[in-house]
């Protein structure tokens, strides 16, 4: 049995951690607002499910979701986080974060910079180019038409591989695009965010991403 910690339990979290629970992984849900906020979420998912600390929830995690507003990454629990994998589902919205300028000019990517603050963790993007009611929605069983694909990138291909097995079992197709600099190519506003796309598609849409500053 593995253990999924969520550092974030919204619209993602909670879609990841319902996808986990069918699948018969035990999760421990956290956000900034305490457990105690997140007991009707723990009762719908059952005996498998329980609330803590994002700190808790870090220690518990075989396998750790941050799923924050960016800002909220200062807060997060780093020594608990060592030597762990961690998803990021993050994507950057001025309009919510503030204008951060190394992703304004497109020096670095929201993944890169949460590795910066997880120095001895293996973070892996992945669950950012869709919307949280299509991760329940549009699940389907391995090799089944038209079944969307997801990308996953990360510095360490053991982590991709584990991170990508997980997205195979959640009911998607993994479309490896290697390091977390490449992360950029499914970020919004691409044509690999938001729309439904099976392998070939998603390829597709991944080399035909354009830069902002390039526009």
């Amino acid at each position: 049995m593995t253990t999924i910690g969520f550092i974030g339990s919204g619209h993602i979290g909670s879609q990841l951690a319902r996808l986990a629970v069918a699948r018969g992984y035990d999760v421990v849900l956290s956000n900034s607002r305490g457990p105690e906020t997140l007991q009707a979420l723990v009762a719908e998912l059952g005996e498998h499910a329980r609330a803590a600390t994002p700190a808790e929830a870090a220690a518990a995690g075989d396998l750790v979701v941050v799923t924050t507003p960016l800002a909220a990454e200062a807060t997060l629990p780093v020594a608990q986080l060592a030597g762990k994998i961690v998803i990021d589902t993050n994507n950057y919205y001025p309009q919510r974060d503030g204008h951060i300028a190394e992703l304004d000019d497109e020096s670095t990517t929201v993944a890169e910079r949460l590795q910066r603050v997880l120095p001895t963790s293996h973070v892996v993007k992945a669950f950012n180019h869709i919307g949280a009611a299509d991760l329940t929605r549009q699940s389907l069983p391995a090799g089944a038409p038209d079944r969307r694909a997801l990308i996953v990138a990360g510095d360490d291909a053991d982590a991709r591989a584990r991170v990508a097995a997980l997205i195979d079992e959640f009911g998607y197709d993994a479309v490896d695009i290697g390091g977390l600099a490449e992360g950029w190519r499914a970020q919004r506003d691409t044509p690999a965010y938001g729309p439904r796309l099976d392998v070939a598609g998603l390829r597709d849409a991944l080399a035909a991403a354009k830069r902002y500053r390039d526009r």
